[in-house]
This record gives C-alpha cells, sequence and structure tokens, in this order.
C-alpha cells in the first residue's frame, strides 16, 4: 500500500483516509559483491526473449478498498500495488534523478508527448500520445482524461483542491455533477456526442479538451510546479469509458465499490488477471502496451515505461513481519517489505540480501505533531519543555539503527533553496531547559491526566519510538499513555477538512495531544517544495495537519506559493513563517530517514534482483518495488 504509503490520506471533506509515507531512494544497497545465484522457488530461469516467468513481492497489508483505484487517486485508500504499472499519468519523474540525489525538478513524457506553457505561466498545453489503447483496447484520448479528472472533482464533493490538494483552479464556473455523468454515460468518451464535446471543450474551465488529443490546464495562478503534481495521486489516468459502463464513479464520499472486484483498465505495462480478496493479485504483462517496443536506450531515459522483465508478477499481503522474512530467506518471495523487528536479520547477512536506502535529501520525514488545540499541548512553553526532553538521538539510535539525519521542519530536504530558511538548528536534548519552559507554562504535572500519544498498530518502530518518548517525558512527572490505533481510524480527524473545522477547539478535544505522523515515514502526495506547507501547516490541509495549528503568517507562506513565481518573494514570506514556526514548536521533528520505513526497507534476494526503483514521490504512493522497473541479476 501507499504513501501515504501503507496507509493515506484523504482529500476529500467527508472521506475517511489513512496517511502514510515511507521514502526509499538512492538506490539498491549491496554490502558486499553477489555471490552464486541461489534457486528461488518461483521465480524461473530466464526466456529466450529475456524475460522472467514469474516474480513475488511480499507487502505489509491488504487493500482497504481491493482493487479499486478511485478512492486511493483521490486519496483515500486503495490497492497500490499497480501504481505506475497498471496506471500511467500525462507525465512522470525522472526516477534515476530522484532516487540519485532528491531531485525532483526533472519531469518527462508519459501519455503526454510534449507540453508547452504559456508566457504569464498560466496555461499548460498537453499533446498526448496517439494509437494508445487500455487493456482493454478502450482508445486513450483527451476525452477520457477530461471525464477521469472531473469525476474525481466531483467525488471530492466539489472541492477546489481535488488536484491533489493544491488549490490550483477557479472552479467557479466548472457546473459538474450528476447531469453531466449522466451525459457521459449517454454519449460515451471514445466519440462523444456533440451537446458532451460542447461542455468538454468549454474554455471558461480550467481543464478543457479542444480536440482529442490536446488537453488544456488553466491555472488561476502562476505554479511553477504543475507538472510535478500531475505525476502522482489524482494525475493517474484510468479507463473512463469503462467505469461509466459498470455503474459509474459513485457518490461523494462513496465511489462505487464494483470495481473493489473487477479490475478498471489502465494504459500500463501490467494488468491484473487474477486476485484473492484479502491475499494477492495477479499481475500479467498487458499485451496492448503502448510502450513494448521502446529502445534500451528510451527505457534508459525514463525507466517508469520500462515493459517490463518478467511475465508475471504475485503481490501478496501479509501482515506478519516474519513471515514475510521467512518467504524471502527460502525463495518464496523475492522483495519483501522488512520492518524493524527483522531488519537485523537482513543486515546479517549481506551476501544473500539487498535492500533500497535512499538518498540524503528526499521530501519524507518522520515526526510527532503536538495537538496546538488541546490543553495542556496548546501551550507554547509546554511544548518547548517537551521538545527538549525529548531525546531525538537516542530514539534514532534504539529504534532507527542509526539511520536518521537531523530534520528542521516543515519543509523537506530535497526543497533545497526552501528547507530551513530561518536556518535553525533542530531543537536539542537539555533537560535543564525542559525544566524551565515547563515551569514557564504554568502546567502543574501532579494534577495532569495522562497524556495521549496515539500511533498505527503494525507499527513496531512508530510504537517503540512513542514509548521511548513516554520514557523522557516521566523525567518531568509527564504521565502519558501510547494508544495503538487501526490505521483506518487514524487519520479520519485530520482529513476531514479544515476549512469546515478551522480552528475548533471542541473538534481538537476529540483528538490526542500527541500524534505520529504518518505511518511509519511520511513522504508528500506531490513531489513540490509547497506539499509540506499545505500539508503540516495550513488550515486548509487537506492531508495531515496533525498538530492542528495554523495562523495568518504561516498562511501567507502557504499562499505565496500559489500567487506569485517570485522565488525572492516565496523565501521571504516563508523565512518569516519559518520562524514563526519553530518559536511556536508544533511538531517533534525526529529526522529524515535514510531507510524506507523509518526502521526497515525494501529487502531483496539480490542473487536474483539487479535493481528497481521505488514510485515517483519517494513512496509518497506506495511502498514496493514498482515492478515493470525490476532488472534480474541473470
Amino acid at each position: 500500500m501507499s504513501s501515504r504509503a501503507i496507509a493515506k490520506v484523504s482529500l476529500a471533506l467527508l472521506i475517511v483516509a489513512i496517511i502514510v509515507v515511507a521514502g526509499i531512494g538512492v538506490g539498491l544497497y549491496y554490502s558486499m559483491q553477489p555471490t552464486t545465484p541461489s534457486t528461488s522457488t518461483t521465480t524461473a530461469a530466464s526466456t529466450a526473449a529475456g524475460l522472467h516467468d514469474t516474480l513475488t513481492i511480499d507487502e505489509t497489508f491488504w487493500s482497504g478498498y481491493d482493487l479499486n483505484p478511485i478512492p486511493a487517486v483521490i486519496n483515500i485508500v486503495g490497492s497500490e500495488w499497480w501504481l505506475e504499472t497498471v496506471y500511467q499519468s500525462l507525465i512522470t519523474m525522472n526516477a534515476s534523478s530522484v532516487y540519485a540525489t532528491g531531485d525532483t525538478s526533472q519531469v518527462l513524457p508519459m501519455l503526454a508527448t510534449d507540453w508547452s506553457v504559456s508566457p504569464d505561466g498560466l496555461t499548460y498545453t498537453f499533446n498526448l500520445r496517439q494509437n494508445v489503447t487500455f487493456s482493454n483496447g478502450d482508445p486513450f484520448n483527451a476525452y477520457q482524461v477530461w471525464g477521469n479528472w472531473y469525476a474525481l472533482y466531483y467525488l471530492t464533493g466539489n472541492s477546489t483542491s481535488f488536484m491533489n490538494g493544491y488549490q490550483v483552479f477557479d472552479m467557479s464556473k466548472v457546473q459538474f455533477g450528476p447531469a453531466t455523468l449522466a451525459l457521459m454515460a449517454t454519449s460515451g468518451v471514445i466519440n462523444p456526442t456533440p451537446d458532451l464535446l460542447k461542455i468538454m471543450s468549454d474554455n471558461t474551465w480550467p481543464i478543457y479538451a479542444p480536440s482529442p488529443y490536446q488537453l488544456v490546464l488553466h491555472l488561476k495562478n502562476p505554479f511553477t510546479w504543475m507538472p510535478q503534481v500531475l505525476t502522482t495521486f489524482n494525475g493517474l489516468v484510468f479507463d473512463t469509458q469503462y467505469v461509466l459502463q459498470n455503474g459509474g464513479w459513485g457518490a461523494p464520499g462513496a465511489p462505487n465499490t464494483y470495481f473493489n472486484q473487477h479490475s478498471i483498465p489502465g494504459t500500463g505495462p501490467y494488468m491484473i488477471t487474477a486476485f484473492e480478496i484479502g491475499s494477492y493479485e495477479k499481475f500479467e504483462q498487458n499485451p496492448n502496451y503502448w510502450g513494448r517496443n521502446l529502445t534500451p536506450a528510451e527505457i534508459q531515459a525514463n525507466p517508469y515505461l520500462d515493459p517490463g522483465h518478467v511475465k508475471t508478477v504475485f503481490v501478496y499481503g501479509k501482515t506478519d513481519d516474519l513471515a514475510r522474512y521467512t518467504d524471502l530467506s527460502t525463495g518464496t518471495a523475492q522483495i519483501a517489505s522488512i520492518y524493524q523487528q527483522n531488519w537485523p536479520l537482513i543486515l546479517a547477512n549481506p551476501d544473500k540480501y539487498g535492500y533500497f536506502a535512499m538518498p540524503d535529501s528526499t521530501l519524507i520525514n518522520i515526526g510527532i505533531g503536538m495537538n496546538t488545540l488541546r490543553y495542556p499541548t496548546n501551550i507554547t512553553a509546554f511544548r518547548e519543555a517537551v521538545v527538549h526532553a525529548v531525546n531525538v538521538t537516542d530514539i534514532n539510535q534504539k529504534i532507527y539503527f542509526g539511520t536518521m539525519t537531523p530534520l528542521v521542519g516543515p519543509e523537506y530536504k530535497a526543497a533545497g533553496q526552501y528547507y530551513d530558511l530561518g536556518n535553525f538548528p533542530p531543537y536539542s536534548y537539555n533537560m535543564t531547559l525542559a525544566q524551565q519552559y515547563l515551569a514557564q507554562s504554568g502546567v502543574d504535572v501532579s494534577k495532569l491526566t495522562p497524556l495521549e500519544f496515539r500511533t498505527i498498530s503494525g507499527c513496531t518502530s512508530c510504537i517503540g519510538a512513542a514509548q521511548v518518548v513516554q520514557a523522557d517525558l516521566a523525567a518531568l512527572n509527564i504521565p502519558m499513555t501510547v494508544e495503538v490505533t487501526p490505521p483506518a481510524q487514524m487519520a479520519v480527524p485530520y482529513t476531514s477538512g479544515y476549512t469546515t473545522y478551522a480552528n475548533s477547539i471542541q473538534f481538537a478535544q476529540q483528538e490526542a495531544q500527541f500524534t505520529w505522523m504518518g505511518f511509519p515515514t511520511f513522504a508528500p502526495t506531490s513531489p513540490t517544495p509547497a506539499d509540506a506547507w499545505i500539508t503540516f501547516v495550513s488550515l486548509k490541509s487537506p492531508t495531515g495537519n496533525f498538530a492542528n495549528y495554523g495562523n495568518s503568517i504561516v498562511e501567507s507562506c502557504v499562499n505565496a506559493w500559489f500567487t506569485t513565481t517570485d522565488t525572492t518573494a516565496i523565501k521571504a514570506t516563508c523565512t518569516t513563517a519559518n520562524t514563526q514556526i519553530y518559536n511556536d514548536v508544533p511538531y517533534i521533528w525526529l529526522g529524515s530517514p535514510k531507510l524506507a520505513f523509518g526502521a526497515g526497507s525494501v529487502a531483496f534476494d539480490k542473487n536474483v534482483v539487479k535493481s528497481f526503483y521505488m514510485d515517483p514521490c519517494f513512496t509518497g504512493e506506495g511502498t514496493t518495488a514498482i515492478f515493470n522497473t525490476v532488472t534480474f541479476v541473470s
């Protein structure tokens, strides 16, 4: 599952979601040279065409919505094993750059051949590939994409932030709802009727299709990173015609459940051909894949287009970490997600196992939100006492194998020129300061009922880190309980829409004083430097303001990303906001991990598997290999 990976967040105002994210990067780590390849029980010898027969991957969780991509694309939660392999986007990230150095500036064509931007930065015109079909033979065109995106807008309750949480469009003239959907169902989107074409080509709407293979996006304000927004989640395209022929999309907050067990066709190199609910999904190469004749040079230039090097892929959902490790060690699986409890077994056998490690700069982090609207964490001095009482170095060594680097939030390290604009040091572990701030807060700890620290079931490292925090605060006589919560319940408050609950103290009373940020790590929805500000500190956060934090100074920075392209102005506004956040201490920033899951990663049998990439967003979408990119030792 995903990023919001193993769990993920909701863009819809009324929809339950899960947040998670794990990042992965730099590449595959080999501590020693490979030895003689071992015999795998499921991967057959290469065929004459160079294809392997079968690949088996063990993942952590089965998906909440089975095969259905609709909830996942609008950031609820769903089966994300198909990311990039079944469903593709108009454009994608340069995987090599993302996982070599953390560079998210390079965007490459996928279902679009090219695009242009108007001089004022407001209009993006995409030219789409022709002669592309979905796996069932339905033609791909601009009308399919138009229908896809506006239907997702409808499903999010006509939220202006439907495009991955980014409020980039003026939707005031859009009249899209049941009547339009009914017309689409009658007309179809392969050869639309004149009545539907009139709507689809209406250039007063922010997304319109002037011709079958051209799509135009008009922004309300310039946003330099708009292409990056289209590379994940809402940017993924599936067969709108098939959806219309099988009951449609559903209603806001209630996507059509028919697709839970009926896979929607995609344009990607693989398609789902079998499954067992709660157990596995079987993927086979798509015979209609438009990129099956790409040259090695073209694939090297854009690895996400790879047709794949294996005919059949099985992905199993197994919650037990030891079971996944056992499968990997016996050859039953060749790739497996391995977490903290069994990670030492991976490190102990470098001849057999490799693992994915992240670059030094990524768009992922690990942290703890402190509820700024509930007593006593609503008192700044109390939060300052907490942040100086928590021994982050100790957590790093005990829980994360010493692999994390310090972080000053909210910005991600890979954001480069926008990271830590105030040049602040990480908060120090200093019990003297902690005691001074606690006294300053006026909180009588002897009268406190135990504070709640809410974390997610199944995440051993999250629970372990929470217990370290519990012990650290005990040194200040601050009582705390660790609450282990199922993922589906964890993110409900943080995905309900801050435009509805903004600054609601009554709402905040439902939430713990401390909340784990992600499961087990947090990566962005879209690989832009605006993402962390939208997510963590905005009053309109669509995906996880875990601290219930925001104010006009910080909101000025959030708004600056979408009102100007002047980087100097953005930096000036966000430097002031960065100072405000640092002084307000809404989060305990634990650091940026080198391992995909903070205390574990995606491991593989390196005598069988040679290399692979993760999703374009540092596991902001998914937490396993993008299997069309998997290459083999022989």
